[in-house]
């Protein structure tokens, strides 16, 4: 398989794959913390559960593979990945479906393809939509009721005794829909004033869920500040979902306004997060910001039109697929040239 050559990037100082990972863990935290205060012990329990489930599949497979499993470990990426997936997963979410989420993500979408810099999907989202697809009532009937953590969430027993539990079904009285699936459904036979009086709304725009994106939204701005991503695809993710939504979704009685879809569900976790691992997402600038862009409006479409609340994973992995696409046509300019070399066969520029 070819790939297209480009300049490489030129760091000032070294900054090792697990030092640059362990940064993006850090970064979650604020995010992981929010949802343990607004919606219980769920996300924390999943987080531990998935990020062990990594570590032994990524340990296991590598032992197969005759790689030394120490030092593939160290990088920290395939505890990101599980780190990731226990943010994404429902909080009630049994733990089968968790553990097949994350083998799913390290044996299949990263090590079968070669390991770190060969998966051309990211990985996590890779394991999230196999379970949404293949477990649909677990997926989308364990999201938490919004509580706060001192304040009405299930304890930390009960928490776990329901994520250890091999049934699918949910957790009565501590479980509902998501504030996009709420309104998804509702808004069809009631006005936006009616569905909003949901519990799950509460005063703001949804329940806790606000604050959530918020904890990433903060997290995701720190990684642009320590140059560990940049701002263009979280821009281009945010962009072109805000512009869909000022297009199609004006009239709150027909569709989501923006302000739920950019503070209920996973944009951005997804924005800052998923849609920027470096090694499934598009290279230059102009790519980033059109691979970006292109997610946030299959983020829209999906939401509104399509038959699941929360688009970001089948996103991200649509547009894993144009990567090679895009890259191929939106190179840097190389030094020393005023162009850049375009993919176009028999054409030079200089």
């Amino acid at each position: 398989m070819a790939f297209v050559q480009q300049s490489s990037p030129h760091a000032r100082r070294a900054r090792p794959t697990s030092r640059l990972m362990l940064w993006v863990i850090v970064a979650t935290l604020p995010g992981l913390l929010a949802q343990t205060l607004f919606f219980g012990w769920g996300n924390l329990i999943n987080v531990v559960w998935c990020v062990t489930v990594a570590l032994a599949s990524e340990a296991a497979i590598l032992k197969l593979r005759q790689k030394p499993v120490a030092f593939f470990l160290k990088d920290n990426t395939a505890a990101l990945t599980g780190l990731l997936l226990g943010l994404s997963l429902p909080q009630f979410a049994p733990w089968w479906v968790s553990a097949i989420a994350v083998v799913s993500a390290i044996v299949v979408a990263k090590q079968l393809y070669g390991g770190l810099g060969s998966n051309p999907f990211n990985p996590a989202m890779v394991g999230y939509a196999l379970v949404l697809i293949s477990f649909p009532v677990a997926m989308t009937t364990n999201w938490a009721e919004p509580a706060l953590l001192w304040d009405g969430a299930p304890g930390f027993g009960d928490t776990l005794a329901a994520i250890a539990s091999v049934q699918q079904t949910t957790v009565d009285g501590w479980t509902m829909a998501t504030p996009l699936d709420e309104y998804k459904h509702k808004i069809v036979s009631l006005t936006a004033e009616e569905v909003v009086q949901h519990p799950t709304f509460g005063d703001g725009v949804a329940r806790g869920w606000e604050w959530v994106n918020g904890a990433f939204l903060a997290g995701g701005l720190v990684l642009i500040g320590l140059r560990i991503i940049t701002w263009h695809i979280p821009a281009g993710v945010l962009g072109g979902l805000v512009i869909m939504s000022l297009a199609f979704g004006s009239n709150a009685d027909l569709y989501a306004p923006l302000t739920l879809h950019l503070l209920a569900g996973g944009t951005m976790l997804g924005a800052f997060f998923i849609a920027t691992d470096p090694v499934s997402a598009a290279t230059s600038h102009q790519g980033k910001l059109i691979y970006g862009a292109g997610i946030g409006v299959l983020i829209y479409v999906i939401r509104t039109w399509g038959g699941y609340p929360d688009a970001v994973a089948f996103s991200v992995l649509l547009l894993n697929f144009a990567v090679p696409f895009i890259d191929h046509y939106t190179p840097p300019r190389t030094y020393g040239h005023h162009k850049a070399r375009r993919g176009v066969p028999g054409r030079t520029q200089g």
